[in-house]
């Protein structure tokens, strides 16, 4: 009797201990995977505030500055002590107020919104077949188309952009092969045009949409096209309702990476552009260097960023709740 109660006693108490000791293991394990992804979180949170944060708040306080032309910084301090020695603020919003006014700078958003998606539905038109096909390529194809893809950016984009000069001026190689196969007999004024920006934008931009929908569409279970080619749906049916949709990450992944620079983009309008073609990159340099206007300037850029941040979080945010409800479904 004894022998069993003492037996039962050890058992019970060397189930306490091991329960103890997993619920003590379970604890530590949440704990250091708790801490690795802060750690994870924290080195791109670090960049982004070295990087983003703290030089957005410089230009924020640029931007309520007066401007001081003629003088090193050329702008006003926020702060001033007075004689008696207390701190005022100083800050106008009269840099903002001048965006409404002048009708430059509406016209300069609206072009380089136009010039962004436009040139961004053009690469998703050229870079989806692109990016199909390196798909379903063979490994060793894939490889190489890939490498076809990244080549362009071991130039500088810089040195592409001049080069786009000698391909669309009026005796560059474009008009001499339409003119060599007799499509035209004058050659075409493409150069210093808008169709030559978007030109430029497309082909400075289109790895950034190919590479991830590859990387996308990688991934997709392409034995679910055979599966609906063998129930007898036809393949632009198939394309539709199942790759479109699989797809879809890797579309918003790549528009937004040609999107969102290109909005900003200054050295192509600049180099291929006329003068219609009126960026807000390009009203950035002219306020910058040469009306040394740092304060209209500064207003000019963190309009633009909300312009492009604000929608941006709007989008990630209903994209997040439908994703979450779809789950939850």
């Amino acid at each position: 009797m004894s022998t069993r109660r003492a037996v039962g006693i050890g058992g019970f108490w060397d189930q306490v201990v091991r329960n103890f000791f997993r619920w003590f293991g379970v604890i530590g394990h949440e704990f250091r995977t708790h801490r690795g992804r802060l750690f994870v979180i924290a080195i791109p949170m670090l960049w982004l505030g070295l990087f983003f944060l703290v030089p957005f708040v410089i230009v924020m306080k640029i931007s309520l500055a007066t401007p001081l032309f003629g003088q090193t910084p050329p702008y006003s301090a926020l702060f001033d002590h007075a004689e008696d020695g207390a701190l005022t603020l100083r800050i106008t919003w009269a840099n903002y107020a001048a965006l409404l006014k002048d009708s430059l700078y509406l016209k300069a958003y609206l072009n380089s919104l136009l010039f962004a998606g436009v040139s961004t539905t053009l690469t998703l038109l050229i870079g989806y077949p692109i990016a199909y096909g390196i798909a379903r390529a063979t490994p060793l194809w894939r490889m190489a188309l890939l490498v076809g893809v990244i080549l362009p950016f071991w130039t500088s984009s810089l040195l592409r952009t001049y080069a786009m000069i000698g391909i669309l001026k009026t005796n560059g190689l474009i008009n001499q092969m339409l003119m060599g196969i007799g499509l035209i007999d004058t050659p075409l004024e493409l150069l210093y045009t808008n169709l030559a920006v978007y030109i430029g934008i497309v082909y400075n931009y289109l790895p950034f949409m190919i590479l991830p929908l590859t990387a996308n569409l990688m991934r997709m279970d392409f034995t679910l096209l055979e599966a609906a080619e063998d129930l007898g749906a036809p393949p632009w049916r198939s394309f539709l309702q199942i790759t479109l949709p699989l797809s879809m990450p890797g579309i918003i992944a790549g528009a937004m990476l040609v999107f969102i620079p290109a909005v900003g983009e200054f050295v192509i309008p600049d180099i291929l552009g006329g003068p219609d073609a009126i960026t807000i990159g390009r009203v950035l340099w002219t306020e910058f260097f040469t009306n040394r206007d740092w304060p209209l300037a500064s207003g000019v850029a963190v309009a633009m960023l909300l312009l492009i941040v604000i929608p941006t979080l709007i989008f990630e945010y209903v994209e997040n709740r439908s994703q979450g409800k779809g789950k939850d479904a």
